[in-house]
This record gives structure tokens, C-alpha cells and sequence, in this order.
């Protein structure tokens, strides 16, 4: 039995971090938190993947340009740099303590998040496709 208010391809007790494939600093993220996710607490999937664009379309979300990254838990998503504290705030210590920046306005933290966000291929690069997890990663994507 399928649970309808979930997003789809989720699991009730999962935690999904949808970021940009195509981006060098997203793709970075990923990689850091397969690294420093021990508990392996998140599975991952690019915006540009089938799952990534199901659960967009699920939260009502623009299929073709994604300029956030995005963290599902509970069936809620959370965008911009309330994602990015939760995300931080599971992970272990001395990421954990970052998770103290939701202290800052949320205003000032989406602005923050927004001017990286909006210049990332300009600052760090762009891949030209999607790059595929290594074979000892594949598990921890949709």
C-alpha cells in the first residue's frame, strides 16, 4: 500500500536532497554529504533526473529551471537556506554547529543563498550533463 501523501518514489522514513546534476557546486554538496553523512541519513537525486523532476512536479515546481536546492523530509520540502541548516543540522559535529545560522533572519539567509544560487555556473562551472554516481554510491540515490 502506497502512501498518497508522500512524494513520490519516497518512502515515509526517507530523506531526499534534490540538487542541480549540471552544476560543479551542487554536485560538490553531494559528494560532501555522501562523505560526512555516516549515518546515511540522505538519498540524493538531481533535479534533472526522472525522480527529481516527478517530486518537483509533485511540490508544484518549475520542471525546467531550479535555482535552489531542495531537502524533502515528512513529506515537506524546505528550499534555499532552511534546507541547507536542516541538511546541516543531521549531520555530526563540527557540521552540526552551522545549523546555529538559523538564528540569522531567514530574509538575510535567502539573500545570502541567493546571490551564490544565482551566479554558481558563473563562479564554480557546469558540467555539460548529469554525472553518474560511482558504483559504491549508486545506493545512496533515487
Amino acid at each position: 500500500m502506497t502512501d498518497h501523501n508522500l512524494p513520490p518514489h519516497l518512502l515515509p522514513s526517507e530523506r531526499l536532497v534534490l540538487f542541480d546534476g549540471v552544476c560543479k557546486l551542487c554536485n560538490g554538496w553531494a559528494k560532501f554529504l555522501i562523505r560526512h553523512d555516516r549515518q546515511q541519513l540522505f538519498r540524493l537525486a538531481s533535479v534533472q533526473s526522472a525522480e527529481g523532476q516527478a517530486i518537483l512536479q509533485y511540490f508544484g515546481l518549475p520542471l525546467d529551471r531550479f535555482d535552489t536546492m531542495a531537502y524533502v523530509e515528512d513529506g515537506q520540502m524546505l528550499v534555499r537556506s532552511s534546507a541547507v541548516l536542516r541538511i546541516l543540522a543531521l549531520l555530526p559535529q563540527p557540521w552540526r554547529w552551522l545549523a546555529w545560522l538559523r538564528l540569522c533572519p531567514e530574509p538575510l539567509r535567502d539573500w545570502c543563498y541567493d546571490r551564490i544560487a544565482l551566479n554558481r555556473y558563473r563562479l564554480f562551472g557546469r558540467y555539460d550533463s548529469c554525472l553518474l554516481p560511482s558504483a559504491d554510491h549508486a545506493k545512496r540515490f533515487l
